[in-house]
């Protein structure tokens, strides 16, 4: 990754932060964990059903969420509601673009599949600290 001399790095925005992951392909969520535990990350849950995610969210701890667009028949509509109202930041991982993204979440910072590590953090740490993507 290259950044500014001086500027926070993706990585150090990301270190240690709890990351919620909800993906309903299981080798898709296999590899956010092992991309965002690289990048310093603790996995705060990885789950595949919206209820499971909102149950998780309830709890509290979490500082960030990875959001597929797709889960099967499931919108993921309102996770990201419920997300949104806790102020909690969280980005979309997707195949079908910004078409895919709840209208009402389309600011949000999506990475488009397939991605890297480098995309992942990029747009996970500008979700966090509030800068455009």
């Amino acid at each position: 990754m290259t950044e500014e001399i001086g500027a926070i790095s993706p990585i150090d925005t990301l270190r240690g932060r709890k990351i919620l992951i909800v993906e309903d392909e299981p080798f898709i969520a296999l590899t956010l964990e092992d991309m965002l535990t690289d990048l310093g990350c603790i996995i705060a849950g990885s789950v595949s059903q919206v209820a499971d995610a909102l149950a998780l969210i309830r709890e509290g701890g979490i500082d960030a969420a990875v959001l597929d667009v797709n889960l099967g028949s499931q919108k993921i509509d309102p996770v990201a509601d419920e997300l949104a109202g806790k102020s909690c930041p969280f980005i979309f991982t997707t195949g079908y673009g910004r078409a895919g993204v709840p209208p009402s979440h389309n600011r949000r910072g999506i990475v488009a599949k397939p991605f890297t590590s480098e995309d992942l953090a990029r747009a996970l740490s500008q979700e966090i600290s509030g800068r455009p993507a």
